[in-house]
């Protein structure tokens, strides 16, 4: 079972983390912007196993609220960077598809 301290340990490494997401995905370090990811979705699967159970103080509470806000808005100006980068991957998908797909008609 998790502390108190240790739920706000965890919140505080995810804030970090997003805090490098961000950093990856505005040099569009794609690789290390999936690393970050993955490192993201470990915290958050541990909070998922243990937080329910814990009861935050109200100075607690209002540090997790505080580092909530602060990972949702680099998660939005992650999404601002990434799907420009997304649209132009479907298009290159879609086009490499197409692409294939003459080939495979006309032999070529």
């Amino acid at each position: 079972m998790m502390t108190n301290q240790q739920v706000l340990t965890i919140y505080e490494a995810i804030q970090a983390l997003t805090s490098q997401m961000l950093g990856a995905a505005s040099n569009a370090d794609w690789d290390q912007l999936e690393v970050l990811e993955q490192q993201v979705s470990t915290h958050v699967a541990a909070l998922k196993a243990n937080e329910e159970k814990i009861v935050l103080e109200s100075a607690g509470r209002l540090r997790k609220v505080a580092l909530i806000k602060q990972i949702l808005e680099d998660d939005r100006k992650i999404r601002d960077l990434t799907m420009p980068w997304m649209g132009q991957l479907s298009k290159l998908i879609s086009s490499t598809g197409t692409e294939r797909r003459l080939a495979n008609a006309y032999g070529v």
